[in-house]
């Protein structure tokens, strides 16, 4: 004879399991979607999975609601691991009220993130909600509001990663838009604030929902979204991938990983990759991944801002985070988004103990009034501010260009840069050497029986005088010209060197960022 108790939780485990049935299930897999269980197995390990609050239901008894009480409250809760690592999460259940948020829906999600914080774990959110549940007003506000709240706390002390799986409209985009990361999937997921309907009403644009907020449009327009992945157990695998280079929390270090790439690796092929003349582009992220170990880069935000490249790496089994200027788009010039892209992943890495790594490659900020009248003063000074706050060891190799304000910008030594290194390649002035010719030498050069020649034989003497690396490096302010063979194992020294650095801001409750 059964125990009735037993059975009791047994039908309750599976009713729980069942989500919102077997239609809803199957309308949701045409869409090209997974359940909210499924994304759960494909990003957590193997049957790592302990769920929380399994048997929530909302509370709710107007507009016939009390009739439909269905266990979850549409959203999946608990723990699990990533390659054997503590990691909660939560899954937004499209097929349950469309995942919409409310009261009890809301509480198990900030259940989770309370006990992250306790534990010092970090949180993964599953998104794919139609938004508030309208039928509970105000109290689905509130709930949205009581995690933004934690977002907010837990920012710079837990790691936290939003991956957008489906609809993410209104007041739900917030919480993503305060957690570190934002993964997307293309053909599937999109973000907006007010969706198209809204849109056309009120400014008479007609537009389609990819258009206003789909994956590709946050990931090259808006730069809303840090990694696309092509459907959803891509976005899932990058969603690990990312989370290998992460620390549990700010107190830790980020996982280090055995590498079978030799430190000591040179490649011959660096010494020639950057053109003699220097207004000729190459492609950094070629130098990136001759440097790194087994040349494995996880590019954030690649389509964004292209002028600057940001990821993460390993160099030596460490992870790292590396910031460059791309030569190849706009010549590796800083301008507003790129400011903003790079400042806000220096951030990133500084409150989680992940070391910079700078290639700069930067003839200056971009001119022009569509940068000074949209804030390039301000935005540029972000990414000032963030290298300038960082404690995180800080290394810099210039390779090219370093030119006027953006070198000291671009982690230099001025700006507490730990090791500073140049390739032989490379140009420090306070600008290119042409136009430095013609301010200085503009009347002499007029006056020359061959203006042309003249101008040629002052960019050459300027160039030797002012712009070579060694000049720098006669002041301390580059530590060694080095053979960019040799750039690898020199990294991987100045890393074990660093190990133990210690340092510090002076005590202050914040700074004031230039927002």
């Amino acid at each position: 004879m059964s125990d009735p108790k037993t059975e009791k939780l047994k039908e309750m485990r599976e009713k729980s399991l069942a989500g919102g049935g077997p239609k809803r299930v199957e309308a949701q897999h045409k869409k090209g979607k997974l359940t909210a269980r499924e994304r759960l197995d494909i990003l957590l390990d193997e049957g790592s999975f302990e769920e929380i609050d399994a048997f929530v239901t909302h509370q709710t008894s107007d507009f016939g609601l009390d009739k439909n009480r269905p266990l979850g409250d549409g959203v999946v809760t608990g723990s699990g691991t990533i390659d054997g690592r503590p990691v909660f999460v939560f899954s937004q259940d499209f097929t349950i009220f469309g995942g919409s948020l409310a009261g009890g829906h809301a509480k198990k999600i900030c259940k989770i993130m309370d006990l992250a914080m306790k534990v010092g774990a970090p949180v993964i959110g599953l998104n794919d909600s139609g938004g508030a549940r309208i039928q509970e007003g105000v109290v689905s506000l509130g709930a949205y509001a009581d995690i933004f709240l934690r977002n907010t706390l837990a920012s710079g002390v837990i790691p936290q990663l939003s991956v957008i799986l489906g609809p993410c409209a209104g007041g739900a985009v917030y919480s993503p838009a305060i957690t570190d990361f934002i993964l997307m999937t293309r053909g599937t997921s999109y973000m907006f604030v007010t969706g198209p309907n809204v849109v056309k009403t009120v400014t008479h644009e007609d537009i389609d929902f990819e258009s206003l907020g789909g994956a590709d449009t946050h990931a090259e327009k808006s730069g809303v979204a840090h990694i696309v992945g092509g459907n959803e157990a891509d976005t899932l695998f990058l969603t690990r991938k990312l989370f290998s280079f992460i620390p549990q929390n700010n107190l830790e270090d980020p996982p280090v990983l055995k590498t079978d790439d030799p430190p000591e690796r040179a490649d011959d092929e660096l010494n020639t990759l950057v053109p003699l003349d220097s207004s000729k582009p190459y492609d950094i992220k070629d130098a990136i991944s001759r440097i790194i170990d087994e040349g494995d880069f996880l590019e954030i935000q690649p389509e964004y801002a292209a002028n600057i490249v940001v990821g993460f790496a390993r160099l030596g089994g460490r992870p790292v985070g590396i910031v460059a200027n791309q030569p190849a788009v706009l010549a590796g010039v800083l301008d507003i988004n790129s400011s903003i892209k790079g400042a806000r992943f220096v951030r990133f890495c500084d409150c989680f103990n992940i070391p910079l790594v700078t290639f700069v490659d930067v003839p200056g900020f971009l001119p022009g009034t569509g940068q000074e009248h949209g804030g390039i003063i301000k935005h540029g000074a972000k990414l000032l501010y963030a290298f300038c706050e960082a404690t995180v060891p800080r290394i810099t190799v210039i390779t090219r260009k370093a030119y006027g304000g953006a070198y000291d910008v671009m982690n230099s030594k001025h700006i507490r840069a730990d090791v500073n290194l140049a390739w032989p390649t490379a140009e420090i002035a306070v600008m290119g050497p042409q136009g430095a010719v013609e301010i200085i030498f503009k009347k002499e050069i007029a006056a020359s029986e061959n203006p042309q020649a003249e101008l040629d034989k002052k960019i050459e003497d300027y160039r030797e005088k002012f712009a070579s690396p060694y000049v720098a490096a006669s002041h301390g302010y580059i530590d060694d010209v080095i053979q960019p063979a040799d750039t690898r194992q020199r990294l991987i020294k100045a890393l074990t060197l660093l190990d133990g650095k210690k340092d510090s801001m002076p005590p202050k409750k914040h700074g004031n960022l230039p927002l």
